[in-house]
């Protein structure tokens, strides 16, 4: 049976599923903007994908000649492959329209920004990818954001203890 995640969807490459996240990225940067784009992949890399193998831990994109280019994913070779199978770290082109592509040269030319996977998943028996506009966070702002979800627990335990007192 397929592993649940936190909104009840299955980790496993189903329509509608996450394939992998990049939970680190979300405490190492700032996002400032989201993008869903496609991917362009060879047939043993989606077969790898739908067995729920993948890993966003190094990918970052690039804008090279006016294309967006997904660096640093890991899709491990598709385990009943044979000749066919692909390289598991190769670049990967990202499928956006232009007016986004010039969108994207423009933020990250503009400021340090930088272009950050943050998710993986099916959408129509297609991969995309969530892609974010992104600013490195300094270590002060890691330790705000620590100290205000520790906060937030805390408020919530509270909470739940006030009600289960007001019960029994």
């Amino acid at each position: 049976m397929a592993k649940k995640g936190k909104k009840g969807k299955s980790t496993l490459g189903r329509d509608g599923s996450i394939i992998a996240s990049n939970r680190k990225a979300r405490h190492e940067f700032h996002i400032l903007d989201t993008y869903e784009a496609g991917i362009a992949l060879v047939g043993t890399e989606v077969k790898s994908m739908r067995e729920g193998k993948a890993s966003l831990v190094d990918a970052f994109a690039t804008i090279d000649d006016g294309e967006v280019w997904l660096r640093g994913l890991h899709i491990p070779e598709y385990s009943h492959g044979s000749w066919t199978n692909h390289a598991p770290k190769r670049a990967r082109k990202l499928l956006l329209h232009r007016r986004e592509i010039d969108t994207l040269i423009g933020k990250v030319r503009d400021g340090n920004a930088t272009l950050v996977p943050l998710s993986l998943y099916f959408v129509g028996g297609r991969v995309k990818v969530e892609l974010a506009v992104a600013r490195g966070k300094q270590a002060h702002d890691k330790r705000q954001d620590i100290a205000r979800r520790t906060a937030e627990r805390e408020a919530v335990r509270e909470l739940g203890r006030k009600i289960k007192g007001m019960r029994g």
